[in-house]
């Protein structure tokens, strides 16, 4: 039922259409990959850019994009070949794999930017005690960097704050919720933050995670270990192309700018610019490898509560052997001289 769920969106893509038809190729002759992420957020870019740009057919990949929220569904697509790429918090899959399912980390989408914002009546720290956090869904990046943050706030999680699951993975979404009256604060990402701003929802920010240090992944790239192993070609051209969209969307602008336009939806011109700093400037990493201090710190996080988790070392969760192989053969170099040198 999966597959009846992607969007064929080649027929709206005029640069797409022009490559394909001067190539004569059709998508029939080149290799498909369903590739899922969680939520429309601005750290899809690398994929949209990689898809609007046709640099996923220039690697001979047609690649299928579709939505599947973080949690069991997107692991049982995984799990069952539905979908051979996976775009989700890292502890999702890490779960997974210290339970024996053979998943990897194998990239991603760069560090969050996330802040605390609360309820406009809540104007300072201690003004949190006794009341109500939101997360997105427990097990998620996003529990344990908010519990993270609270720690480091002087708060015990569940003792001096409540924690409310949501089952929420946009912060649009749980802001919405929070000023609702429902909870307290959340976690928001920058592009959520600036709509709020926009649309004139108050919201106090209480702390950056990144002032904090607490370091966390936007989302990260998943796979299962024998597709990695058994159809390696097809794991590296999608690693080269997501690579090459990271660099020509830092090297043009405006190619960055459509693609948000066209799967954010996004027309307002401060709101784009915004996002363009937030995930293209500011955090998109030149070298996608997985963020192994994040990893580390989500197995931390992890064991009190997930047993399969002790005596577990980063290296069980990642595969970084594609993008070491392409540094060593030259590729990023290639990039750079083709784009030029990017932060």
């Amino acid at each position: 039922m999966l597959r009846n769920c992607f969007v064929a969106s080649v027929g709206r893509l005029p640069i797409l259409f022009a490559l394909v038809c001067a190539s004569n190729i059709s998508a029939q002759q080149l290799d498909t990959l369903n590739v899922s992420y969680a939520s429309v957020t601005g750290s899809r870019i690398p994929l949209w850019i990689a898809k609007d740009a046709g640099l996923f057919e220039k690697y001979g990949l047609n690649v299928n994009l579709v939505i599947i929220a973080a949690g069991n569904a997107a692991i049982g697509a995984l799990a069952n070949g539905d979908v051979e790429i996976l775009g989700a918090p890292g502890s999702t899959t890490m779960v997974s794999a210290a339970k024996g399912l053979p998943f990897a980390i194998v990239g991603t989408f760069g560090p969050s930017a996330w802040k605390l914002a609360a309820h406009p009546s809540i104007t300072t720290v201690e003004q949190l005690r006794g009341k109500t956090v939101g997360i997105s869904r427990p097990g998620t990046t996003i529990e344990f960097a908010t519990k993270r943050a609270l720690q480091k706030l002087g708060f015990t999680p569940g003792k001096d704050v409540n924690i409310l699951a949501t089952g929420l993975a946009e912060s649009n979404k749980r802001i919405m919720v929070m000023l609702q009256g429902k909870m307290d604060a959340t976690l928001v990402s920058p592009d959520n933050l600036y709509e709020a701003e926009i649309k004139g929802w108050k919201l106090s920010i209480i702390a950056e995670l990144k002032e904090l240090g607490i370091i966390t992944s936007a989302s990260d790239l998943s796979a299962k270990r024998d597709f990695l192993k058994n159809q390696r070609q097809r794991a590296r051209a999608f690693m080269m192309a997501y690579c090459e969209g990271i660099w020509y969307g830092k090297a043009n602008k405006n190619a960055a700018l459509a693609s948000f336009r066209k799967h954010m939806r996004e027309s307002d011109p401060r709101r784009l610019e915004a996002l363009h700093k937030n995930y293209v400037v500011d955090y998109l990493p030149t070298k996608p490898y997985p963020m192994e201090d994040a990893i580390q710190a989500d197995i931390e996080n992890l064991t009190p509560t997930v047993p399969e988790f002790r005596g577990k070392k980063v290296a069980d969760f990642i595969d970084k052997s594609i993008l070491a192989d392409l540094e060593r053969e030259g590729f990023f170099t290639q990039l750079a001289q083709k784009y030029g040198k990017q932060q």
